[in-house]
């Protein structure tokens, strides 16, 4: 039996909207990356609508952090050393959230640039800095840029899980899967979100079927990682509270929500819509998938209230 000597947090959801913008944040870039450096040409109308998200999902996450923290303004706390006498950069390798709040600080700058660089390669900004990007980004450099940039995004889709793991926490420190459940989950919400907005963009749909492989790889991975948990807690004898209502519930309707990527929902429409060739057709299949996408991400969301809040009710 795991022993539990920390009081637990009252967090607001604030924090819950952190979490799941984080890991669909994270997820964007990373699947964008891998479209640009494994596909063909036709995967890089995908890959810029990833780059494109990636930024604005990102931007929202400092922002409901600090405000669940309390003191929004002392969020550069946090990055600066403001102790008396000392100054300088606020790194602690050795704290889950120091490490966590610099990785979601240098990532965010690689988001910016490569939302910028996608800007300007789709003709929506001339302006000369971001034209300067775009040239320093063609070629090697922007695909090292690119990897850099996704390993990153892959730290922060998958920090959320491993903070709350190294806490003292029932349910949380029992386990050491969260990390990579969350990230699981993170990478099939952004893969379902990204085939749905790809479809909004000359040529996205092409990719749809790679990224329909991807939900289906990714929700393998969630579900043996759900597994693990499980089997973990049951180990430090806390599955009871884990499954307890409304969680055991709430955590069918989250295995519910993988069913879909699963059996292939929505395969018909995109042949039928890459076949074709016609925009309307393209925007009528994405429009189909529409429900499909929706309970993916609510399943996401799902998994992370669980996980939250069955540990302090």
């Amino acid at each position: 039996m795991a022993e539990h000597f920390v009081a637990a947090p009252r967090w607001e959801w604030y924090i819950l909207g952190y979490f799941f913008l984080g890991g669909l944040a994270g997820g964007m870039y990373a699947l964008a990356t891998m479209l640009r450096l494994w596909g063909s040409p036709r995967d890089e109308a995908a890959a810029r609508t990833g780059f494109l998200a990636a930024f604005p999902l990102l931007v929202l996450c400092p922002i409901l952090l600090t405000i669940d923290l309390g003191r929004p303004v002392r969020f550069w706390h946090m990055l600066v050393d403001t102790t008396p006498g000392h100054g300088g950069l606020a790194f602690k390798y050795w704290s889950p959230m120091s490490v966590g709040s610099w990785a979601l600080l240098v990532y965010g700058a690689f988001a910016l640039v490569s939302f910028i660089e996608v800007r300007a390669l789709d003709g929506r900004t001339r302006a000369p800095l971001a034209r300067a990007i775009a040239h320093a980004l063609a070629g090697g450099a922007g695909r090292a840029f690119n990897v850099v940039g996704a390993l990153l995004g892959l730290y922060v889709a998958s920090y959320t899980g491993i903070l709350l793991s190294v806490s003292n926490q029932p349910i949380w420190s029992d386990t050491g899967a969260l990390g990579g459940l969350f990230l699981a989950s993170g990478l099939g919400g952004s893969a379902a979100l990204l085939a749905w907005l790809a479809r909004y963009r000359p040529e996205g749909e092409a990719t749809e079927w790679r990224l329909a492989q991807a939900e289906r790889y990714f929700a393998i991975m969630e579900l043996l990682l759900i597994a693990l948990v499980f089997a973990n807690l049951a180990g430090a004898g806390t599955l009871a509270r884990a499954l307890a209502k409304p969680w055991g519930v709430l955590w069918a309707l989250v295995v519910a929500s993988l069913v879909p990527p699963l059996v292939g929902m929505g395969g018909p429409a995109v042949q039928v819509a890459s076949g074709s060739g016609s925009a309307a057709v393209a925007r009528a299949a994405g429009a189909s998938r529409t429900p499909m996408v929706a309970s993916v991400l609510l399943g996401v969301l799902l998994m992370r209230f669980v996980v939250i809040w069955s540990a302090q009710f």
